[in-house]
């Protein structure tokens, strides 16, 4: 079923969630972009795209020269998609506080040629090896050459490219010392270097300012129509599920209230915010941290997918909380209708709707 936007409705995903909280999924018909994350990334969007899509500002599209940020990039999945399928943004800022991660963005921009051929001499090095020990000791000896940090921008780069797809699971995970810990893949022929995509992200990136600094200076970038996507590390849900950069110290509750504080003052200034993060009480119905630190905004529920777990019957779907400081969203005027007639056996005060509220 498509709406007048185009939008796949799939009812079979129209779902009551726990507690009586409605969640809904959406796809959209499939095009293929070419322009794409060049890293793994845990809690990479590219799974929500379509979801995050829908719960944009119903004007989204009318509105002229839109500056899009985001404060906390990671992988990029959701920049990637803004700037390919939203002609209207005219510029865009992305930040994140992991410095390597942001030096690979610049040199993806700014030195494409030279990352794509030392990444190639790499790869053809890996592939040359013909037993997983030979690969285990390449991995080990560019761990520890990436972990001195005393590296060019480009060496660094093709290093994180490196570890990033040969380590476990496209983990970024760095110990108290601050050096790289993630252990080997035993990935035979990964993709090392994907020019196309290497390629394609530089010519995305060329009109995109990069930051390496707190999420808050940010804000001195915004003007006009901004739209801020916030993806900060996500609030644990068990004391084992933390897999960011950040030192758990660094990003724990006192740093969630700083968020929503900062969130406040993006609203007092008139700009659009739509923020991402784990779904404390989808896990434990006690748990209201999020619901009662974003009160005043509007609180959706989207499906996604858990996959970074070394035991598989802990993988699967989960819901994430998706917060909003605008009522109407581009997805709600035909989504409702399907929501209301799947919940229709629900009780009217055990069914809570949080879209558009």
């Amino acid at each position: 079923m498509l709406n007048e936007e185009g939008w796949k409705i799939n009812t079979a995903e129209c779902l009551r969630g726990r507690r009586g909280f409605c969640i809904f999924a959406v796809n959209k018909p499939e095009t293929m972009a070419k322009a794409k994350p060049f890293v793994k990334w845990v809690g990479g969007k590219g799974q929500l795209i379509d979801q995050l899509e829908a719960l944009l500002p119903a004007d989204f599209d009318t509105r002229e020269n839109v500056t899009y940020i985001e404060p906390f990039v990671g992988g990029g999945a959701m920049l990637f998609y803004m700037l390919q399928t939203h002609p209207n943004i005219k510029s865009a800022v992305i930040n994140d506080i992991n410095t390597d991660l942001i030096t690979c963005y610049r040199v993806v921009r700014d030195n494409p040629d030279a990352l794509v051929s030392s990444l190639s001499k790499i790869q053809k090095e890996y592939y040359a090896l013909s037993t997983e020990e030979a690969r285990k000791e390449m991995f080990l000896q560019m761990r520890d050459r990436y972990n001195t940090k005393a590296l060019d921008d480009l060496e660094n780069s093709t290093l994180f490219f490196f570890l990033n797809r040969t380590c476990f699971n496209g983990l970024y995970r760095v110990n108290k010392s601050n050096k790289f810990n993630v252990p080997f893949g035993k990935y035979s022929s990964p993709t090392i270097c994907d020019a196309s995509t290497i390629y394609a992200d530089s010519e995305l990136l060329q009109n995109v300012t990069i930051l390496n600094a707190d999420f808050e200076e940010t804000l001195n970038h915004a003007t006009g129509n901004t739209l801020f996507y916030f993806d900060p590390p996500y609030r644990p849900l068990s004391d084992t599920s933390s897999f960011n950069d950040y030192p758990k110290e660094a990003f724990n509750d006192d740093a969630q209230r700083r968020l929503k504080l900062f969130c406040d003052r993006v609203h007092e200034h008139g700009y659009s915010f739509m923020l991402s993060n784990s779904d404390c009480l989808g896990k434990n119905e006690q748990d209201r941290f999020f619901d009662d630190l974003y009160a005043d905004y509007s609180i959706d529920r989207v499906w996604a997918s858990r996959s970074i777990n070394s035991v598989a019957s802990k993988r699967g779907k989960l819901t994430e909380i998706l917060v909003h400081n605008y009522a109407a969203v581009k997805g709600a005027r035909n989504i409702y209708p399907i929501i209301n007639q799947q919940a229709t056996h629900v009780a009217e005060n055990e069914c809570t709707y949080r879209i558009g509220v």
